[in-house]
């Protein structure tokens, strides 16, 4: 029997059982086991639907990877510890880290490498990636699974595409919002009886207009706080880096795109990338629950310029072709100019200690 598309198939599940969360559409769009987007597609790239830091310049894994050694050695070169990376995609971001991080020949003997991806074909894609690298990499299902060792942990554009959920205001509540059927049995939002917990409500409240939306991420929250607790206990650090705010403010940011366009959001479910912005407020303070510290985020602008981004540059492109200098230079201003990647996208790093890290060199949170 050939099983239905996936939106035949929510379409069918909402009219039998009622209407579905934002957080469980979004994990069925993304990870359903036959027709999810990532199950089925190669999203990156330029022959998927966006490109990520890593697809646009090696330098952006390699400036990590120098942080990861300052961070390495300020917790003191412990003798066995995990480098780890949540969301790999290709493999790309952690290639060009171990190019940086051979020049610390202890880093590369002491690290076991883990890479946590549910994916059977992105985990083939990032074993062929990482086939020539001086370690071998190690697949797990979920942060839970890792060993529990130091670890040195890297997440890029990973906790966007986590579920998150959507309320409404109704009056004086919030209400929230799912995924139902209208009239004509096509999916179409709504309201939900499940309200919104007092102590999550946002500072302004009483100021924000009826029909705003508010969201939740519970999902990106219990990484930060069981990765907070693994720092906690074993040290180490972990950089997360997205796109997101700073502050908790109530707007809806849950986006789709399909074939490289912004898509409405319930057209194409298991054929668009679904993501939303990352509550960096909210990740701090539940890795502040697990233990850890968190240091003051940055923007990826600031972080990659603090870190040397323009004199790498200026290393890479020395020697080469105008053409070449030219590919290099759009390279910095994509990642690091405030109208491109620069501002939207934010760096949060995380500590079982409260001394700083160089470029994150304000006192912690």
């Amino acid at each position: 029997m050939i099983e239905a598309p996936l939106k035949e198939r929510l379409r069918a599940r909402i009219a039998a059982t009622g209407p579905i969360t934002v957080a469980d559409y979004m994990a069925s769009c993304l990870g359903d086991p036959r027709d999810g987007y990532y199950t089925t597609r190669e999203p990156f790239g330029t022959g998927g639907d966006f490109i990520t830091a890593p697809e646009v310049s090696q330098m952006f894994g390699e400036l990590i990877g120098a942080f990861m050694l300052q961070a390495y050695e300020h917790a003191g070169r412990p003798k066995d510890f995990l480098l780890v990376e949540l969301g790999p995609g290709r493999g790309t971001l952690m290639a060009d880290l171990l190019r940086t991080a051979r020049l610390q020949p202890d880093f590369v003997a002491n690290a076991r490498l883990c890479m946590v991806e549910t994916s059977a074909r992105l985990r083939a894609k990032q074993g062929e990636t990482l086939k020539d690298g001086p370690l071998v990499p190690e697949f797990f299902d979920k942060v839970a699974d890792l060993p529990d060792w130091p670890l040195f942990l890297v997440a890029n554009e990973f906790l966007d595409a986590l579920p998150i959920h959507q309320f409404v205001k109704t009056g004086t509540e919030w209400r929230e919002r799912m995924v139902g059927l209208d009239a004509d049995g096509e999916l179409a939002f709504g309201v939900g009886t499940t309200t919104l917990p007092g102590d999550q409500l946002p500072p302004e409240n009483a100021r924000i207009p009826a029909g705003a939306i508010l969201e939740t991420q519970p999902a990106s929250n219990a990484v930060a706080e069981e990765i907070g607790a693994r720092l906690k206990a074993r040290g180490g650090c972990a950089l997360f880096i997205d796109y997101g705010y700073l502050k908790t403010a109530a707007g809806d940011t849950l986006q789709a795109l399909y074939k490289q366009k912004p898509d409405p959001v319930l057209a194409h479910p298991g054929n668009a990338d679904l993501t939303a912005h990352v509550n960096f407020e909210a990740l701090a303070k539940a890795a502040g629950h697990g233990g850890a510290t968190a240091l003051p985020p940055l923007t990826q602008g600031e972080f990659l310029v603090r870190l040397g981004l323009l004199e790498r540059a200026g290393r890479l492109g020395s020697g080469k072709s105008h053409s070449e200098q030219e590919q290099i230079r759009d390279a910095v201003e994509r990642l690091a100019a405030p109208d491109q990647m620069g501002d939207l996208f934010k760096v949060l790093a995380l500590t079982g200690d409260e001394a700083p890290l160089i470029p994150f060199d304000s006192p912690p949170l």
